[in-house]
């Protein structure tokens, strides 16, 4: 075993592991206070839940608009200032929103994590794709998920503590964890993008929409992409409206809530590797939507469940589509993008994700309010099975097409 795990070490660069570092205290610090964020809104607020998750689509879909940026940022001016910006901002969002106490005070730094987050995912798989070979992208990706996930198990264990005695403490050490990884990206992380003769300076990847024109000549990557972000408002739901759902309805605490998560994120460190190393043998547009199923399955599964080991069933089931997708998702861009637009596609993946979390939200509380809170799971099932169902669509598609004339580009 000790072996093995040298070996893996060294076949990643070191700056690899360093991110992995930060990765690691930067999820710790911020899942102190995520998986209660909405609890927190909602006691403030005392607003209905359509109208308290209206400020996560709201922020999300502003953050969005801003951080389309990243991608053209990336390519142009590098990874690291991505990264960094958004780790810091990030980081100083926490401390403002601790100390909000009106719809519009939570909204504005909120709306700056909503940039945030994609900003830094640009330029973070972009870096990931800069230094990793094709042949070790799943890998490396599955990797860079474990630690964050083991950062995701540390953090809402303290967080269940710390929220039941301060919120504000426990905003405050949420920033720290991400302003301590945006001082290791500034002062030691080393620029990826080489700026070789051609390429950045290119005027054919400066187009129109800040180069974004040749990525959306990719039809067959943009139908995908999107049919991704229609299932993914499934486990978005999950994730936004579990926490209130579950005390709301079955009054269960936030130090036992705080267990869905840490169990996701224990999978995710010591399952994430074994599942890695089956879906990496087969195609990665068989295995996205059987992840998205798996993912469909599990959110379903929560309109039947009342207790805490239930819903802790739910979680499981949920996370397996989690393990099953998202690498293979990642790693099918990465490779499918050329190497001058990697940024931009991987900014406009993580666009449709965006998209997915502003949605989400919103049809997540109106099937709460308007229909019963038991509607929000059903609703997630049947939108992860329509999206299961198009990937396997477009897939087929896709293999009658390269059949039928294999000497033309599939769209």
């Amino acid at each position: 075993m000790f072996s093995r795990l040298k070996t893996i070490y060294i076949e990643y660069p070191s700056q690899f592991w360093l991110i992995a570092f930060g990765v690691l205290i930067s999820s710790a610090g911020s899942s102190i206070i995520w998986p209660f964020q909405l609890i927190y809104i909602s006691q403030k607020l005392d607003r209905p839940i359509t109208t308290v998750a209206s400020l996560i689509s709201i922020s999300t879909f502003v953050g969005l608009l801003v951080s389309f940026v990243g991608g053209f940022i990336a390519d142009r001016l590098g990874r690291k200032p991505v990264m960094f910006i958004a780790q810091a901002a990030h980081g100083l969002a926490y401390i403002l929103m601790s100390r909000a106490s009106s719809y519009i005070g939570f909204l504005l730094p909120m709306t700056v994590m909503g940039a945030c987050m994609p900003f830094y995912s640009v330029g973070s798989d972009s870096m990931m794709a800069d230094m990793i070979p094709p042949e070790n992208r799943t890998n490396a990706y599955s990797i860079l998920r474990m630690i964050n996930n083991a950062g995701i198990a540390i953090g809402p264990a303290i967080g269940g503590i710390l929220v039941s005695r301060s919120y504000a403490l426990a905003f405050r050490a949420a920033s720290s964890g991400m302003l301590i990884y945006s001082l290791l990206l500034l002062f030691f992380v080393r620029e990826t993008l080489h700026r070789r003769d051609g390429m950045v300076a290119n005027p054919v990847a400066v187009e129109t929409l800040g180069g974004y024109e040749r990525v959306l000549k990719d039809k067959g990557f943009i139908r995908y992409v999107f049919v991704i972000a229609l299932g993914m408002i499934a486990p978005l739901m999950m994730w936004t409206l579990l926490a209130v759902y579950t005390k709301e309805n079955y009054g269960l605490p936030e130090y036992l809530y705080s267990w869905l998560p840490i169990t996701n994120a224990l999978m995710c460190v010591f399952v994430q590797y074994f599942v890695t190393m089956v879906t990496r043998r087969r195609r990665s547009e068989a295995m996205i939507p059987l992840g998205m199923f798996i993912y469909a399955l599990g959110v379903g599964s929560v309109a039947l469940m009342s207790s805490f080991w239930g819903f802790l069933f739910s979680m499981i089931l949920m996370t397996f589509g989690e393990l099953t997708l998202i690498p293979t998702a990642t790693t099918y861009v990465a490779n499918r993008a050329p190497e001058d637009l990697r940024g931009r596609y991987m900014t406009l993946y993580w666009l449709t994700w965006g998209l997915a979390r502003s949605l989400a939200p919103i049809i997540g509380g109106y099937l709460n309010d308007a229909i019963a809170p038991r509607a929000i799971w059903i609703g997630g099932l049947l939108l992860g099975v329509v999206s299961t169902v198009g990937l396997l669509l477009i897939d087929r598609s896709s293999r009658v097409r390269a059949v039928v004339a294999p000497d033309l580009e599939v769209d």
